[in-house]
C-alpha cells in the first residue's frame, strides 16, 4: 500500500505539497522539485539584473578612460605651448636685450650674438632628443614630460634675472648661451615625449584628433609670444623694453612653465609603457634596444624625410612669409604682421578638422593628399601672391590651411612607427635632426637666396621639399599592434 501510494505521488509529476505521503520518496521528489524551481527563477532573477550592471560598469569605465585622454592630451598640449612660446619669445626680444647682454658698442654684432643664442637650441635638440628620449624610454613618459618642462621653465628664470654685460663683463653672453643650450637639450625631447604620451593615452578612435589638438599648443605658443610682445610694446614703449622690460616676457615665459608643470604633475602615466616596462621584453637590454633600432631603420629615414617638407613649411608660412612679401613689395612690415593673426587661427581649426578626417579616413592617405596639394599649390600660390594676383592675407591663409595635415598629424604618425621602448628616440631624432637642419635654417637660407637675386626660387625650395615629403611616405611600414589605424 506504501509503495502504491509513492507510485502515485510520482507518476502524477506536480509534486505539490498537499499530497502527505508516508514514503521518503515522495518527500524527496518533492523537494528537489521546488529546489529546481527555486534555482531556476533565481537565475533568471540574476540574468536579468546582471546585464545593466555589467553595462554600467563599462559606461563609467569608457568616461574614466576618456577623462584620463582627455588630461593627458592637456598635458601635452600646454607643453607645446610653452615650448613654443619660450622658442619664439627670444627670437622677437632679442633685438630689445642683445645690447644689454652682449658687451661692444656695435649694435649689429650684439644682435648676431643673440641670434646664435637662438641657433645653438637647435645644433643641440638631436642630442636632447636622445638624452631626454632615453629618459622618457626608461623611467616613463610622465616623468620624462615633467622634468623637461621644469628644466625649461628654471633656464627662462635664469635667462630672465641675468646681469647685464655692463655688470658682468662676457660673462652675461656666454651665461645666455649656457642656458640656451639646456633648453635646447629639453626641448629636443618635449616634442617626441609629447607625441608617444598622446599616442598611448588617446581613444583609439580619436588618435589623430588628439595629435592635431597636441600640436595646436605650438601655433597658440606662436601666437602668445607675439601678443606679449605687442604688449609690452604698447606699454613700456620700445626703450622700455630695450631698458628691462624684455626680461618680462622670460617671467611670463617661466610662469607658462609652471603651470605646464602642475598640470603634468598630476597626469597619469601611459598604461601601455607601465604595461610593457613591467613584461621587461627586448627593449629592457642595451642589446635588445640596438636590435629594435635596426629593425626600425626604414621608419626612422621616412621619419627624416617627411619631416624636412613639414618643417619647411611651417616655418615657410609662419615665419618667414611675412618677410618675403615685403621683398617682393607686395606688403608693408604693418601689412604682413597684422595678417598672420586671423591665419593661425584658421591653421588651427584646419588641423583640428583635418584629425578628424584621418580618424575616419586613415592618416597615411590623409598625410599624403596634404603633402601632394602642398607640394603642387606652393608655387602658383606665391606666383600669385607676387603678380598681386591674390592678397597677402589669402596667400596666407591658403598656404596655412595645405600645411594643416603635415604638422597636425604626425606626431601620433610616427610615433605609431615605432615599439614602445624605443619609441621617443627612434621618432625624436629624425625629427629634430631634420627640424635643426632644414627648418631652422629654412629663414636664413631664404634671405641669402633674396640677397643672390633669386627670391623667387624659395617657393620652388619648398614645393620640393613637399615632394620629397611625399615619396618619403612610401618608405613606412606599420608595425602589425596598429591596426585599423594604419590606412
Amino acid at each position: 500500500m506504501t509503495s502504491a501510494v509513492a507510485d502515485s505521488a510520482a507518476g502524477d509529476g506536480r509534486g505539490t505539497g498537499r499530497c502527505t505521503a508516508t514514503s521518503t520518496g515522495t518527500t524527496t521528489a518533492t523537494s528537489t522539485s521546488t529546489s529546481t524551481s527555486t534555482s531556476t527563477s533565481t537565475t533568471a532573477i540574476t540574468g536579468a539584473t546582471d546585464a545593466p550592471t555589467t553595462d554600467t560598469a563599462a559606461r563609467s569605465e569608457g568616461r574614466r578612460a576618456g577623462a584620463a585622454g582627455r588630461k593627458a592630451l592637456l598635458a601635452a598640449t600646454v607643453g607645446g605651448v610653452v615650448e613654443s612660446f619660450d622658442w619664439t619669445i627670444y627670437a622677437v626680444l632679442a633685438p630689445f636685450f642683445a645690447t644689454q647682454l652682449f658687451p661692444g658698442d656695435d649694435p649689429a654684432t650684439a644682435l648676431i650674438g643673440a641670434y646664435l643664442g637662438f641657433a645653438v637650441g637647435f645644433v643641440v635638440r638631436p642630442f636632447g632628443s636622445y638624452v631626454m628620449g632615453r629618459i622618457s624610454d626608461s623611467r616613463g613618459r610622465r616623468f620624462g614630460l615633467t622634468l623637461s618642462m621644469a628644466v625649461i621653465s628654471a633656464a627662462s628664470v635664469l635667462i630672465a634675472i641675468l646681469p647685464t654685460a655692463g655688470v658682468a663683463g662676457a660673462a652675461a653672453p656666454v651665461l645666455l648661451v649656457l642656458l640656451r643650450l639646456v633648453q635646447g637639450v629639453s626641448m629636443g625631447g618635449e616634442n617626441p615625449s609629447a607625441a608617444a604620451y598622446v599616442t598611448e593615452t588617446a581613444p583609439r578612435r580619436l588618435r589623430f584628433l588628439y595629435s592635431s589638438i597636441s600640436y595646436s599648443g605650438v601655433v597658440i605658443g606662436n601666437i602668445l609670444s607675439f601678443g606679449v610682445l605687442t604688449l609690452l610694446l604698447a606699454t613700456l614703449g620700445k626703450d622700455g623694453v630695450s631698458g628691462g622690460g624684455w626680461r618680462i616676457g622670460f617671467l611670463v615665459a617661466a610662469g607658462l612653465g609652471l603651470l605646464a608643470l602642475w598640470i603634468r604633475r598630476s597626469a597619469e602615466e601611459s598604461e601601455e609603457f607601465a604595461e610593457q616596462a613591467a613584461a621587461a621584453g627586448p627593449g629592457s637590454t642595451a642589446a635588445g634596444r640596438r636590435a629594435l633600432y635596426r629593425a626600425s631603420a626604414r621608419n626612422i629615414a621616412a621619419v627624416f624625410l617627411i619631416s624636412v617638407g613639414a618643417t619647411i613649411g611651417y616655418y615657410f608660412g609662419t615665419t618667414y612669409l611675412p618677410q618675403y612679401a615685403q621683398q617682393l613689395g607686395v606688403a608693408s612690415d604693418t601689412e604682413s604682421s597684422a595678417s598672420m593673426l586671423l591665419p593661425l587661427l584658421l591653421l588651427i581649426a584646419a588641423m583640428v578638422g583635418v584629425g578628424k578626417l584621418a580618424d575616419r579616413l586613415g592618416p597615411l592617405r590623409t598625410l599624403r593628399t596634404g603633402l601632394a596639394l602642398l607640394a603642387l599649390a606652393t608655387v602658383p600660390l606665391m606666383v600669385a601672391l607676387a603678380h598681386r594676383a591674390l592678397p597677402m592675407w589669402v596667400v596666407t591663409i591658403v598656404y596655412l590651411l595645405l600645411i594643416a595635415a603635415p604638422i597636425g598629424l604626425t606626431n601620433v604618425l610616427f610615433a605609431q612607427l615605432f615599439p614602445v621602448p624605443v619609441r621617443v628616440v627612434a621618432m625624436g631624432v629624425p625629427y629634430t635632426v631634420a627640424t635643426g637642419l632644414f627648418g631652422g635654417t629654412f629663414p636664413l637660407l631664404a634671405q641669402a637666396m633674396g640677397r643672390a637675386g633669386h627670391l623667387t626660387m624659395v617657393p620652388w625650395w619648398a614645393a620640393g621639399a613637399a615632394a620629397v615629403s611625399l615619396l618619403g611616405t612610401l618608405l613606412i611600414r606599420f608595425p602589425e599592434r596598429s591596426g585599423p589605424t594604419t590606412g
